[in-house]
């Protein structure tokens, strides 16, 4: 009996055992469970955090990109009034002093040629020294102060000097501004970027004639006007100073990418530089449609001034929306617009007054596009670490396709004003096909 009592013990804490073993593995599976469903909880958590965190970070780095633009804007706003303010003056300032129309005419084109020609060696160095804020401010300050100092020049020769030293200081600054400006314009659209800056620039090539004109009105003289230009002129230098100790740093603007190939550019970069330098050829300067203005008396001298403002009124509004656009539809702008604005070349010169003004709006949206989608499909097509480089390129190719363009156009004004516009038309519509390939390799 006593064996069958230690048995039947056995047997019920066996079972016991057995009891508790089950509800310590159920127990423990169930708190295995409630773990990783907590984990799995804490994961969504730390994705929601994570992503809120991104979004928060992407749109702090679009303000920050935004407010650099503005800033460079506004330095350009400045900008513009200084020298675009002298520019409207600078012929009759010279003629006073001395020189003659030939000089006039050899300093004004001669300054734009060396303007643009330098931009090359100075995106160069830019990209090689990598200080784009040193070169950007040198250029800046060289570009601002020799305004004023033609206040100063007793000569025509020290005039001359000081003119073609404001052009050598915007060739200094340009590309290395451009590059800087591209790394912002990537969080919020090159389009938008470079049409708003742009948009800025503008404002102040309007400003700048008008100020100069009030001053002449009042009876200031050429001089007092020169001095008056100091103001604008220590605006610009003081906001860029701002803009440099705010953003030390403006290519932190532009997310990290993998570096593209850095021994040449691509061979749609060449083909945009060729399309760009015809569009550049046939673009009357408007000197030249000035001078048609008063020979043939379409215009009145009150006028022509007036006709510029519109037309870079004109130049302001098309820079933002054709920025807008490109964002959106890429290239296929650029060649939309080329098609229309090349149609100013017939209505300025064989129009009347109603059909000039027509034409000069024409002229005025075309450079709104050359100035905004021109410079902001560059930024697509070079490497991050050559962009320098890459404006320095395009500014001097469009420069000296300019100049030439502009020479040849003078020449054929002299001899059939009909020569004149076929070639105009003739160089825009030639850079069509080409820019129909670069669209081609950007797809």
């Amino acid at each position: 009996m006593n064996t069958d009592f230690v048995v039947m013990v056995r047997q019920t804490h066996h079972e016991r055992h057995c009891i508790l073993s089950l509800r310590r593995e159920l127990s423990r599976t169930l708190v295995e469970g409630s773990v990783e469903r907590l984990s799995g909880l804490q994961k969504f958590i730390i994705m929601q955090n994570q992503s809120s965190t991104s979004i928060i970070n992407n749109n702090a780095s679009k303000v920050n990109a935004l407010k650099f633009i503005v800033l460079l804007g506004v330095v350009s706003l400045f900008a513009d009034i200084t020298y675009e303010g002298a520019r409207s003056i600078n012929g009759q300032y010279l003629a006073i002093l001395g020189a003659s129309a030939t000089t006039v005419g050899i300093v004004a084109g001669f300054g734009e040629l060396i303007g643009y020609s330098l931009r090359l060696v100075s995106g160069y160095i830019s990209d090689r020294i990598g200080r784009y804020w040193a070169i950007t401010l040198f250029g800046y300050t060289l570009n601002m102060l020799a305004v004023p100092a033609l206040a100063l020049a007793g000569r025509w020769e020290i005039a001359a000097v000081l003119i073609i030293m404001e052009r050598i200081g915007k060739a200094i600054r340009t590309p290395a501004r451009d590059a800087m400006l591209s790394y912002a314009t990537k969080e919020i659209g090159r389009g938008k970027g470079f049409g708003l800056h742009e948009a800025l620039d503008q404002i102040g090539a309007v400003l700048g004639p008008l100020i100069v004109g009030g001053v002449l009105y009042f009876k200031g003289g050429y001089r007092t006007s020169f001095v008056t230009l100091l103001v604008p002129a220590f605006m610009a230098i003081s906001v860029l100073v701002t803009a440099r100790w705010l953003y030390p740093q403006p290519r932190n603007l532009e997310v990290a990418q993998p570096e593209l190939e850095t021994k040449g550019f691509p061979k749609k970069f060449w083909l945009y530089l060729t399309a760009v330098a015809l569009i550049a050829a046939g673009y009357a300067d408007f000197p030249l449609i000035a001078y048609h203005f008063k020979k043939v008396s379409i215009v009145s001298d009150t006028w022509i001034p007036v006709f510029y403002a519109i037309a870079m009124g004109v130049d302001a509004i098309a820079a933002l929306l054709f920025g807008y656009l490109f964002d959106r539809k890429g290239i296929s702008i650029l060649i939309i617009v080329s098609l229309f604005s090349m149609l100013f070349a017939p209505l300025v010169f064989l129009g009347g007054f109603a059909f000039a003004l027509a034409g000069m709006a024409l002229w005025g949206m075309g450079m709104g596009a050359q100035e905004s989608i021109m410079r902001a499909a560059i930024a697509d097509m070079v490497p991050i670490n050559r962009r320098g480089t890459g404006y320095g390129i395009f500014n001097t190719g469009y420069g000296i396709f300019w100049f030439l363009g502009s020479a040849l156009m003078g020449l054929l004004y002299d001899i059939s004003l009909m020569s004149l516009i076929i070639f105009s038309v003739a160089a825009q519509l030639a850079s069509i096909p080409l820019l129909v390939l670069v669209r081609k390799k950007s797809d």
